[in-house]
């Protein structure tokens, strides 16, 4: 693990609850690269950070820390887009949120009066027009619709209903403009975060019937064979075939390295 800290991880640092002096050590320090995880642990029990039994884990957040850097450092994924239903852990780097959860807080409001029903009713009428017409952007992305967008985005949510608990979460999703509305300049990425709770499903699905692994091998197998089986699912590609031909089983079909079908050119849809 090559680690750098020229992007200085500070702000993530702060955000994941590191405390202050345990991120000065780390951004003072003349060391900011380690060959690989063996120097990396030196360097923490040298600054006296894997003694200290205090949560979050200090260690774990300064190497999530340390690899996020060492990606940026080296240029690896220059144009990535994280996508997050806000959840803390997943706001680094270029972040944008899932539309499906922000218009969820608005549904799971609680009304008591005909008054504040309609009040939500049409507040969620107009965030799912909006929606409808954020994916249509994607699809075709101008300047004109992207300045468009985001002057109806300043209407919807600037609005004041009269709904006290509505109006506050209105103010709440305005002051995530930038979050809500990076598809705005990435078109590519999605407007929600379903596809990902559809990959882990099946994860949660066998912990209700099996209950959770034994061991961290356990796990690590869990992980590996649901990844693969996603994986294959994606590509499509039968995973009984994959396996067949990964365990050499006679007569199996042949199966490219995932790799290799991963990185060819993604087909239009």
């Amino acid at each position: 693990m090559a680690t750098t800290s020229s992007m200085p991880p500070h702000s993530l640092y702060a955000q994941r609850s590191l405390a202050g002096p345990i991120i000065r050590q780390l951004a003072e320090h003349g060391d900011q690269r380690f060959a690989d995880r063996a120097a990396w642990q030196a360097h923490l029990e040298q600054l006296g950070i894997t003694a200290l039994e205090v949560l979050p884990d200090p260690v774990q957040i300064a190497t999530e820390g340390a690899l996020w850097g060492s990606i940026k450092a080296h240029g690896l994924l220059p144009d990535t887009v994280i996508v997050s239903d806000d959840a803390g852990q997943f706001n680094v780097g270029r972040h944008a949120l899932c539309w499906v959860h922000a218009e969820r807080l608005v549904h799971k409001l609680e009304t008591f009066t005909d008054d504040k029903r309609a009040a939500q009713q049409r507040i969620r009428s107009l965030i799912w027009w909006f929606y409808d017409d954020l994916k249509a952007y994607r699809r075709d992305p101008t300047l004109q619709r992207k300045a468009a967008l985001r002057a109806r985005f300043d209407r919807i949510f600037r609005r004041r209903t009269g709904f006290a608990t509505l109006d506050r979460l209105l103010a709440r999703l305005l002051a995530n403009k930038n979050e809500l509305l990076m598809v705005l300049d990435h078109p590519e990425i999605p407007l929600h975060t379903n596809g990902s709770e559809n990959d882990i499903r099946c994860q949660v699905i066998k912990r209700k019937i099996s209950g959770g692994t034994r061991s961290d091998n356990g796990r690590d197998a869990r992980d590996t064979f649901l990844s693969l089986l996603k994986t294959c699912d994606k590509l499509g590609i039968r995973f009984w075939e994959y396996l067949g031909d990964r365990l050499a089983i006679t007569g199996a079909k042949a199966v490219p390295h995932l790799p290799l079908i991963v990185a060819q050119p993604a087909r239009p849809v």
